[in-house]
């Protein structure tokens, strides 16, 4: 008896890893880097828009394609839409960034509509445009990845006080200046 317990614990743990890993945090840089930054944002948000254009790029040329920090991106999303296109880019996710950063690069093709019918068709054509190959249905009704993105929400209250976006957190720490490169670059010196 004791070894049809212990062999269902071991096959449920398989499953519950197996279901674990399937969905992956959107991370770039050098896992082991000095730094850590833990970006929350709402994809409909053009302030999010902004650092994915303008700090970003910096960012990652200056301190994550060196080694010296790795970027996390975590879902805080503020509206439906923003909901449904964090689900879209966590479906299919590898662990890179690329739908992310496109959804950001392009905000303006996608973030239109007064429903959130409206705002999906919109995300729907845009995904189709982009030649991003992705069940959206599947996507977008997937409770896995559904909970998933709440729980980056309600995480993001809990431990940091997430409050608006974007919002950034540098070695655990709430970055508290204006969010531009020159504030950033300021705290992150002080680490290196």
């Amino acid at each position: 008896m004791k070894k049809i317990i212990f062999t269902l614990i071991i096959i449920l743990n398989i499953f519950t890893n197996s279901n674990a890993e399937e969905i992956k945090r959107i991370i770039v840089g050098n896992q082991d880097a000095k730094i850590s930054i833990i970006a929350y944002e709402s994809l409909t948000c053009s302030h999010c828009a902004d650092f994915h254009k303008e700090v970003y790029p910096k960012l990652k040329n200056d301190y994550i394609d060196t080694g010296l920090a790795k970027i996390e991106f975590r879902h805080f999303p503020l509206d439906i839409a923003a909901f449904n296109a964090s689900k879209i880019s966590q479906c299919k996710n590898d662990g890179e960034s690329i739908i992310l950063n496109r959804l950001f690069l392009n905000q303006q093709k996608w973030v239109k509509g007064s429903t959130a019918e409206e705002a999906n068709e919109n995300l729907k054509t845009f995904l189709i445009e982009e030649e991003i190959e992705i069940d959206f249905e599947e996507c977008i009704n997937n409770e896995k990845i559904e909970d998933f993105v709440l729980n980056d929400r309600i995480d993001g209250v809990k431990k940091f006080k997430v409050n608006a976006t974007p919002t950034i957190i540098i070695n655990n720490k709430k970055f508290e200046k204006s969010l531009n490169y020159k504030n950033l670059k300021k705290v992150l010196e002080k680490l290196i």
